[in-house]
């Protein structure tokens, strides 16, 4: 198979079966997607939290529209081969426009939530579900909207908090019915919920590893033993990133210089290393290396 012939899509389900559990790293921009894809990862993630908090500067509250989180999408796919999955909320207005419009940007599969569209981080309290019945309509939507037919279709469910185990493998069953690919079990606290999961719904289930959440910061071993196919890291780099750059601006303000935060920097010949800055200039025409 020709690699220009190979969906990211393909990509994906080629990923999820070389690494178990497959680890999905989240990125904010098409540069950590290089940074990422540099440490050795296999996919990459793109959180709806991510886009409204890095791009948009908004909590992740549905905010943000397709229109919005295709920005970042297209921004992503177009640097790196990497499949990308995509957090697609509750799928906004149409999920079959959603599937249909991330197919053309370039992602390799989406997931959608089955939250009212005033929806909450999936690790906050008070958070509102629809009906069994209004998910499955979402998930057949989207399933509809397929016009590759290796794109991932990933159902989440934030039953646990507010229904409890058995709601949520029993909405989970009827998500992969209605033609979902793969779990996505949110908030889960211990490993026995993920195997209760695995072995009730017989696809591919994800792990929500975030930090500061409900769920514990499992290792992959773990996971391994408890079932789970795809390990999730949705912001913990922007967290890092985010907390540098806040150390940094309060040194420059308060001592009028950075000298003191160099050692956080990447240097310049580190930067230029990852965007290959050698081999681009050497291919551009004379008079246009500036």
């Amino acid at each position: 198979m020709a690699a220009r012939s190979v969906s990211p899509g393909v990509r994906l389900r080629l990923a999820l079966r070389a690494e178990r559990p497959l680890q999905v790293v989240g990125v904010t921009n098409a540069y950590a997607a290089i940074l990422a894809g540099k440490c050795g990862f296999k996919a990459l993630y793109l959180s709806g939290a991510g886009v409204a908090n890095a791009s948009y500067g908004v909590p992740d509250i549905g905010i943000t529209t397709l229109a919005d989180v295709l920005i970042d999408v297209r921004r992503i796919t177009a640097i790196t081969r990497l499949p990308l999955l995509v957090d697609a909320d509750t799928g906004w207005e149409s999920p079959r426009r959603t599937v249909r419009e991330m197919v053309r940007a370039g992602a390799a599969g989406i997931h959608i939530e089955d939250q009212v569209e005033a929806k909450r981080c999936g690790h906050l309290a008070d958070k509102k579900l629809v009906s069994t019945k209004e998910m499955v309509q979402r998930i057949k939507a989207a399933v509809a909207g397929r016009n590759d037919a290796a794109f991932v279709i990933m159902a989440r469910t934030d039953a646990l908090a507010s229904e409890g185990l058995a709601s949520g493998i029993e909405r989970a069953c009827r998500y992969r019915d209605a033609g979902a690919d793969m779990i996505f079990a949110e908030a889960l606290t211990e490993l026995e919920q993920y195997r209760k999961f695995v072995g009730a719904v017989k696809i591919p289930v994800l792990a929500n590893i975030t930090e500061f959440g409900r769920t514990p910061l499992f290792t992959v071993k773990e996971l391994r033993s408890a079932g789970v196919r795809m390990a999730l890291y949705p912001l913990s780099a922007f967290r890092a990133m985010s907390a540098a750059a806040l150390q940094v601006f309060r040194a420059i303000r308060e001592h009028g210089t950075q000298k003191s935060m160099l050692r956080l920097m990447q240097t310049r010949a580190e930067l230029y290393e990852m965007l290959g800055y050698k081999g681009r200039v050497q291919l551009r025409p004379t008079g246009q290396n500036r």
